[in-house]
């Protein structure tokens, strides 16, 4: 198995990269960058980094342990790379929608997304806790088709890196035939929005294919300008809290849970409640809809869309 990390290799890169934006930032356009945020997200970083030393050498012995029940031996050849490459995004995808739609994901998730900037220095907070998910189990049907454990790491490695770059506010729109096959800073800064427009959309890694195969995907509109950060921000800059914050609110939820509703507050998705109290992205979306005439056009001319599409098997 050969010992290469592409990500650390990268790393130069990413701080070269991260220095050019800010000097783009302090010429064009200084909110894009807050120091107190730019540090936390560094600390992210140098935590995600140590997590991932002391856990990712258990979940490659587990790959290893699985691959001796693999149906086939693919093996190294470039074009077991190039398609492991396209089917780990694929299961990124599928994980990275579990990290929205279920709430235990979502308490490991949210770290990435809890900055109200986006900039380079976002994409580096990476989370702490992702071992407790055990999201790892999405990859595993990779191993037991054939590609082995030290290839799959390599090419989550180059889907790490890819996804670096589109964290930023300096690249408006890439050509259109990009925009349309590959995942970029306008289709992510929509993923990172809580515009209830934009709310769990745009999964991709970097093929934005899936989103848009599987319903997922959203526009970037140039008329309707992007809030990031989570539906109840922060509101601090406190790292733990950062860090443990929606561990703590399931905690409690679960604690003062009726008996019936316990488990649901580990698998629904983030922002329901048994009363009610609260809302989904989801709900929040639908009350937008109701309130937006615009919106509620555009969701009744998709849906007439999509209804023609099924009675006749073309688009009308």
């Amino acid at each position: 198995m050969p010992d290469f990390s592409p990500t650390e290799l990268a790393v130069p890169g990413f701080v070269a990269l991260v220095l050019i934006e800010m000097i783009w930032a302090w010429r064009k356009r200084r909110e894009a960058y807050e120091p107190r945020d730019t540090l936390t997200s560094l600390a992210f970083g140098l935590g995600s980094t140590v997590a991932g030393l002391l856990t990712g050498g258990l979940f490659l012995a587990l790959f290893l342990w699985a691959w001796q029940f693999r149906l086939f031996d693919i093996g190294w050849s470039w074009w077991a790379f190039a398609l492991c490459f396209v089917l780990d995004d694929l299961a990124y995808y599928w994980v990275h929608r579990f990290g929205h739609r279920v709430r235990w994901f979502w308490a490991s998730h949210v770290n990435h997304h809890s900055s109200q900037h986006y900039n380079l220095s976002t994409a580096l907070r990476q989370t702490w806790t992702g071992f407790l998910t055990l999201g790892f189990a999405f990859k595993l049907p990779l191993v037991l088709i054939g590609f082995h454990p030290g290839m799959i790491a390599i090419c989550a490695g180059f889907n790490l890196i890819y996804q670096f770059w589109i964290h930023t506010e300096a690249i408006h729109r890439m050509p259109r035939w990009f925009e349309a096959v590959m995942n970029t800073p306008s289709h992510h800064r929509v993923h990172h929005a809580t515009n209830p427009r934009y709310l769990d959309r745009n999964y991709a890694g970097v093929f934005i294919i899936w989103d848009r195969l599987f319903g997922t995907f959203e526009a970037e509109r140039d008329d309707e300008k992007i809030r990031y950060g989570i539906v109840k921000q922060l509101g601090s800059f406190n790292l733990i809290w950062a860090v443990f914050h929606e561990w703590i609110g399931i905690a409690e939820d679960v604690r003062r849970a009726p008996w019936r509703h316990k488990l649901s507050y580990l698998l629904r998705e983030p922002g329901w409640s048994h009363d009610g109290s609260r809302q989904t992205s989801d709900q929040i979306r639908a009350d937008w809809i109701a309130r937006s005439p615009a919106a509620n056009k555009v969701a009744a001319n998709k849906v007439a869309v999509e209804n023609a599409i099924a009675e006749t098997g073309k688009p009308t």
